[in-house]
């Protein structure tokens, strides 16, 4: 249980419930009602209804469901991060994020309930950012539905931000640029294309080293489209090693591609400090540029 308190001030005085709690907490509608259906929300240790006044120096506290608090992780190979609000982990590949109508296999969800000794049927699990079932790296999962509102806000803000390797096919033309094509679903199917008419999407890159026909490329996301990284790189003729949607699939990588998410920095949603972490580029993916 995640309990976050606050002391009335004088300005708060005189001011329902419903007014103070959703501003000083910064909560959302939904949650606010959410919480106040859970009597999850308490004034000086009790219970309290939305239409309450308030007076200065009385407590308000918010109850958030978020599983066991596990503090240290470090030597965990599959967390990276954890604390009472979010967590980030390394994701294998291939492994889903989350489960499909395609997908009935064991996902993440189930991986990282059965490491934290929880139940994967009540698992709070809230994904942030979302990787593809071929791509490995760093993903920041939500502990509650608040910390998850949070996050999600920053995706657009500029301060989450997330780093790629990928290991491509073909070396590009210029050893920087920026791919600036919108992309839109071809069809009914899972691939995407460039189109006019597409959402705009925006990414970075620059070549980090070379090794034959292959290149190690640093790719920074500016927008978060669905197959953004993989499409980009395939329209410049560079397709990501490994790439059976837009590519040539490799059967010595075991159904995943090279692209891993080696870098992610964002803000702790509560106590607003700087999270910067780091996944080395799997050995498997080292490997292509050797051959």
């Amino acid at each position: 249980m995640r309990v976050l308190s606050y002391i009335t001030t004088q300005q708060d005085a005189g001011h329902a419930v419903r007014s103070i709690v959703p501003r000083r907490f910064q909560l959302g509608t939904h949650a606010f009602r959410r919480l106040k259906v859970e009597n999850a929300i308490l004034l000086d240790g009790k219970p309290v209804r939305a239409n309450c006044i308030l007076s200065a120096g009385q407590t308000l506290q918010i109850l958030l469901e978020n599983g066991t608090f596990i503090p240290e992780a470090e030597g965990d190979s599959l967390i990276v991060h954890i604390d009472e609000d979010m967590i980030v982990v390394n994701k294998p590949a291939p492994l889903a994020t989350l489960p499909s109508r395609h997908i009935q296999t064991q996902t993440l969800r189930e991986l990282l309930a059965e490491q934290l000794n929880e139940d994967p049927r009540t698992f709070a699990y809230h994904p942030v950012n979302r990787l593809d079932k071929g791509t490995s790296g760093l993903l920041c999962i939500a502990r509650h539905a608040h910390a998850q509102r949070l996050l999600s806000a920053q995706l657009h803000s500029g301060r989450f931000i997330r780093d790629y390797l990928a290991v491509t096919e073909g070396i590009p033309e210029n050893r920087e640029g920026v791919i600036d094509a919108p992309i839109i679903r071809e069809n009914t199917g899972a691939k995407r294309i460039i189109r006019e008419d597409g959402q705009r999407a925006i990414t970075h890159y620059s070549v980090e080293q070379t090794a034959g026909k292959r290149a190690l490329i640093r790719l920074r996301l500016e927008t978060g489209r669905t197959h953004q990284i993989r499409v980009h790189l395939s329209s410049i003729g560079c397709p990501i090693a490994g790439d059976y949607l837009y590519g040539r699939e490799l059967p010595e990588l075991g159904g995943r591609f090279a692209l891993h998410s080696f870098y992610l920095s964002c803000l702790q949603p509560l106590t607003g400090q700087t999270l910067c972490l780091n996944a080395p580029l799997p050995d498997s993916l080292s490997a292509l540029l050797n051959d």
